[in-house]
């Protein structure tokens, strides 16, 4: 490819991802982070340009998902680094916090591990398709629609076991 057919072929990429790279970013990490993982998620796939394939999406979210997670590790090692140096334990609260003041469905979800979570946010919050997660998560799709139907059952129990008054079926809201 000629370099001004590349500059045009990453400008539309850029252009037609940009809001859901973001977005996936912005769900995961802290604002001043995301805007680090999606400008590096478009370095990958300006370097890599011959590696992204025709349904971009997928391939890039699991880029900024690998992004994201080098983050966590990096973030983790500082964090015990720290406290080690300040001979204290790390004070570090991984627990999400209420978005809504403790709705159903949200804290039941946040109760769901990591990994249940992570499958549930890319087929409904990003709207991919079982095949594109499975992109994103680097598994079969069969792998993928058995995780997706393991987190849908967990999240189904928890919900049920939800004691507010406000009763609704899962189906409903997802």
């Amino acid at each position: 490819m000629r370099p001004h057919e590349l500059e045009a072929e990453f400008t539309r990429l850029f252009e037609e991802h940009y809001r859901a790279v973001r977005a996936y970013a912005l769900r995961r990490v802290p604002t001043e982070t995301a805007v680090d993982v999606v400008q590096e998620t478009f370095l990958v796939a300006w370097r890599r340009a011959d590696d992204v394939p025709v349904n971009a999406l997928p391939w890039l979210l699991g880029v900024a998902r690998h992004i994201i997670l080098r983050e966590w590790r990096a973030s983790s090692r500082r964090d015990a680094l720290h406290a080690r140096i300040a001979s204290e334990p790390a004070a570090a609260d991984w627990t999400p916090v209420a978005r809504d003041g403790g709705a159903p469905l949200l804290a039941s979800i946040e109760r769901l591990p990591p990994n249940d979570r992570e499958v549930l946010a890319l087929v409904y919050w990003d709207g991919l398709t079982t095949a594109e997660a499975a992109t994103v998560l680097g598994c079969s799709t069969s792998t993928l629609r058995v995780r997706l139907h393991r987190a849908r059952k967990r999240l189904t129990r928890l919900v049920e076991v939800d004691e507010t008054p406000a009763r609704f079926r899962l189906e409903e809201a997802l």
